[in-house]
C-alpha cells in the first residue's frame, strides 16, 4: 500500500494465492484485491468520478484498461505472464480513512490463472 495517495488513486494492496489448481504445479489462481480512491471534497463530484472509474466499459473504466492486458484471443495475459485475468467484481463502495485523509473508493478484485 502506498504511504501518500493523490486522488485519483489505483492501487493493488492484498491478495492470495491458491495453489496447485492442477496437477505438477500446472495452476496457480490469485486474486488481487485493488482499491480506488478518489476526493472527498466536493461528495457528488467525487461518486461521480469514481463510478466513471468503476463502470463496465467506457473510457473512464478501470476494468476495461486492465482486462486490456489480456493479450489477444488465445494469447497469453499480462505480456505472456500469466494464463488470464478477469475483473471480477466491485465490492466496498464507501468511505475511506488513507493515512489521515478521508477519500470515496470502492475494492476491485482481479483473478489471474497462470503456471505454478
Amino acid at each position: 500500500m502506498p504511504d501518500a495517495v493523490t486522488a485519483p488513486h489505483f492501487f493493488c494492496g492484498e491478495y492470495t494465492v491458491d495453489y496447485d489448481k492442477a496437477m505438477g504445479r500446472g495452476l496457480d489462481v490469485v486474486e488481487l484485491t485493488c482499491r480506488v480512491l478518489v476526493s472527498r471534497a466536493d461528495d457528488r463530484s467525487g461518486q461521480r468520478i469514481l463510478d466513471s472509474l468503476l463502470a463496465g466499459s467506457g473510457p473512464s473504466s478501470l476494468k476495461a484498461a486492465i482486462e486490456a492486458a489480456r493479450g489477444a484471443p488465445g494469447g497469453y495475459a499480462l505480456g505472456g505472464l500469466a494464463h488470464d485475468l478477469h475483473v471480477m467484481r466491485m465490492q466496498g463502495y464507501r468511505w475511506y480513512e488513507h493515512n489521515g485523509t478521508d477519500y470515496v473508493g470502492a475494492d476491485l478484485i482481479v483473478k489471474i490463472i497462470g503456471e505454478g
